[in-house]
């Protein structure tokens, strides 16, 4: 028999293992993330490995051709491959980093494959050089252009194919988020600034009542005057799929490792941390989310100032070559 002595005890037992394992699940998240940032780090320091040659290419999707860019890095393959997916109203080489010669992707694709990895940067159709109409966009389409743009990726003999990633950033983050959700073929997954409530961020963009107006609009093209000053046109289509087309959804689908980085001081797709974790609560799988002092296009339009674009690709590659 027991007596109560000895049930107190027990229970005081259980209650101190239950403590001890409440303190080891907390302690394992702030480990891994101390454990990215020492790789981040070490990534920041590293030299390059690798010359880089880039030249332009091209694939089809849909009976439109899709004209994109390809970073090679110089020597023995084959290589790593990471997809890169430019923004709302962007294009393959993505905004100026000012400053410098550079723009936010020539920038990646110079610096991750100085250290060994293949990137395409492509213009979805659309936008930049790519076949196609501006105000045909939608987020379906860039998804159905970004599978496409796997396809390129697998069939070149230069490339790993299976070890093909995404990078998206904003807009061409939420179609990584539905890339991957829809093509196992996808290894890894990195996310900046990307779009996880797009009702929430377009609103802020482009106003609640132009949503409402776009998406009666039909295959009418609704012109909309943007935040910076810019004038453009979107067919209803693109309307429909912000409140049809759910990242966070699609991550749900996506098993392989996902790391999000946001801005502690982006005002577009806000507000952060919550923008950026909501995806790591949907997801099954290695993650990590990195929140950097920065704005939603990592101070790049600042000028002179390169620290937080250069730190979020230190954290890319460390999680790139650590999954």
């Amino acid at each position: 028999m027991f007596s109560k002595g000895d049930f107190k005890s027990v229970s005081l037992g259980y209650r101190l293992v239950a403590l001890l394992l409440c303190l080891a699940l907390l302690a394992a998240p702030a480990a891994a993330h101390d454990s990215l940032a020492d790789a981040a780090a070490a990534a920041a320091d590293s030299m390059a490995e690798y010359n880089v040659s880039e030249s332009e290419v091209s694939f089809s999707n849909e009976g439109q051709t899709i004209i994109d860019t390809l970073a090679m890095p110089e020597g023995d393959g084959p290589f790593p491959a990471v997809l890169l997916l430019h923004g709302f109203t962007g294009m393959r080489h993505e905004l100026p980093v000012i400053g410098t010669e550079d723009t936010m992707f020539s920038r990646a694709a110079r610096w991750l494959g100085e250290r060994g990895l293949a990137t395409l940067r492509i213009d979805f159709r659309g936008s930049g050089e790519s076949d196609g109409a501006w105000e045909d966009t939608t987020f379906s389409g860039q998804i159905s252009d970004a599978i496409a743009a796997l396809d390129y990726l697998e069939m070149l003999e230069s490339v790993d194919s299976g070890n093909i990633s995404i990078l998206g950033l904003s807009q061409g983050g939420l179609v990584g988020a539905g890339a991957a959700g829809r093509d196992a073929r996808v290894s890894n997954l990195v996310l900046w600034s990307a779009v996880s409530n797009p009702v929430m961020s377009y609103g802020i963009l482009l106003g609640v009542d132009t949503l409402l107006n776009g998406v009666a609009a039909g295959d009418e093209a609704l012109s909309i005057t943007l935040p910076w000053g810019a004038e453009t046109s979107l067919k209803g289509s693109f309307f429909e799929d912000i409140f049809l087309v759910d990242p966070v959804a699609e991550i749900a689908n996506y098993g392989g490792p996902l790391l999000a980085i946001t801005g502690s001081r982006d005002d577009t797709v806000t507000p952060q941390p919550h923008a950026g974790q909501v995806f790591l609560d949907y997801h099954e799988g290695e993650e990590a989310l990195v929140v950097l002092d920065g704005d939603h296009v990592f101070d790049v339009l600042v000028g002179d100032v390169t620290a937080v674009i250069d730190e979020a690709l230190a954290y890319s590659l460390a999680w790139l070559q650590s999954n």
